[in-house]
């Protein structure tokens, strides 16, 4: 039985497509419910159709993925970013999707299940948090139900990518950042803090190229990546879930910014006790990663598909 069972919420995006196959490539930790997807990266019926390819790829055509939001809480269009490509995943080719999308919407899948299954679920969002924000606001009573928020996003401590002070999915939806993080979750960050860190180079993807054709495959999505952000951002959330040890963080209490335009989607974490009001902290925010073992686990989980 898997450590730990997840809900992937995600804008497939490079990144995501490498969190997906780690998490594929786990099995002993990680029972993938399912994936749900969302508009960021790209449009959601291309994150949805990214989503299908890369379980596609990994031969798993039996994970379901459901489609979310097609734009954020606030706003009639949503910020798209071209790091990733024209098609989200570096204009690679890859296998057409085997299987269709299921007919739920993703805010009531993720409802569902945690109702289904109180307490045993992780949501794990790497895209902007629009999906998540919905059912709770739809539905209050899943929060104690979950059992853990593990996401990528947010910048605590450095400056954003986005903006000086924001980073890409807090900032393409704040309003749905700000419900999520102070709903009272037990919750893990790994922000531009950690994720800067967590760099791949062009040696090591030489040698992840030779290991199987799949590799390959995903080699060429992260060379594309790699011009212009060569940050393993989105695969930490799945690397902490396998081997904790992997990170280091800090306590602190979060708040999003997400009404002054100018701080847009900036995420404030207050550590030391004369910030905490209360004396209480809501979130482990990461800072830290050992990066030559995370790209070690990396190579060899990934080796396995």
């Amino acid at each position: 039985m898997a450590q730990h069972k997840i809900i992937l919420d995600c804008d497939p995006g490079i990144d995501d497509a490498v969190a997906i196959l780690l998490a594929l490539a786990s099995p002993e930790e990680i029972e993938l419910v399912g994936i749900t997807t969302v508009s960021g990266n790209v449009s959601l019926e291309r994150t949805s159709y990214n989503a299908r390819r890369i379980c596609t790829l990994a031969g798993r055509e039996d994970i379901p993925v459901y489609a979310g939001c097609t734009r954020p809480m606030l706003e009639a269009e949503c910020i798209h970013t071209t790091v990733h490509g024209n098609d989200g995943l570096g204009n690679v080719k890859l296998p057409q999707p085997a299987f269709s999308l299921e007919p739920q919407h993703a805010v009531d899948f993720i409802i569902h299940t945690l109702h289904a299954e109180p307490g045993q679920i992780t949501l794990c969002p790497i895209g902007p948090m629009t999906n998540i924000a919905l059912a709770i606001i739809k539905d209050p009573t899943i929060v104690p139900k979950i059992k853990r928020l593990v996401f990528m996003g947010g910048a605590a401590f450095c400056p954003g990518n986005v903006s000086p002070t924001a980073e890409f999915n807090i900032y393409v939806d704040p309003w749905a950042a700000h419900v999520v993080l102070s709903a009272g979750i037990p919750q893990v960050m790994f922000g531009l803090d950690v994720t800067l860190q967590a760099k791949i180079n062009a040696p090591y993807l030489d040698a992840l190229e030779q290991v199987n054709p799949l590799l390959k495959t995903a080699t060429a999505m992260l060379r594309n990546y790699g011009v212009s952000d060569p940050c393993l951002h989105d695969p930490c959330v799945i690397a902490w879930l396998i081997d904790p040890s992997l990170f280091t963080g800090i306590a602190g209490k979060i708040s999003v910014s997400y009404q002054d335009d100018q701080h847009r989607g900036q995420t404030l974490v207050a550590v030391k006790p004369r910030h905490l009001d209360d004396d209480s902290t809501n979130i482990d925010v990461m800072t830290e990663v050992d990066n030559p073992r995370l790209l070690e686990m990396l190579a060899e989980r990934l080796s396995r598909l």
